[in-house]
């Protein structure tokens, strides 16, 4: 039930990523590099760049930037305060 509202809002690979980034998420800051959550998703880097940008403009779940670039891209990822 709840995969079908995520369905009308994220694309599948969008969704494999809030999943993967709830299951990865300590209190506080968080910082996650491309390749190592294509690693861990399956996913291409390219596909995590592209989506996480994506998700940095609709996914109010969490506050997602990119960070820097060195060899792979780092996302700076929290929740937001409520």
């Amino acid at each position: 039930m709840i995969l079908t509202k995520f369905s009308n809002n994220y694309n599948e690979r969008q969704i494999c990523l809030i999943d993967y980034l709830k299951s990865q998420m300590k209190p506080g800051s968080n910082f996650f590099k491309s390749k190592y959550i294509a690693k861990d998703t399956g996913l291409s880097s390219k596909e995590v760049g592209t989506n996480m940008a994506i998700l940095s403009e609709i996914c109010p779940e969490f506050k997602i930037e990119r960070y820097s670039y060195s060899n792979s891209t780092t996302w700076l990822v929290t929740t937001p305060q409520v």
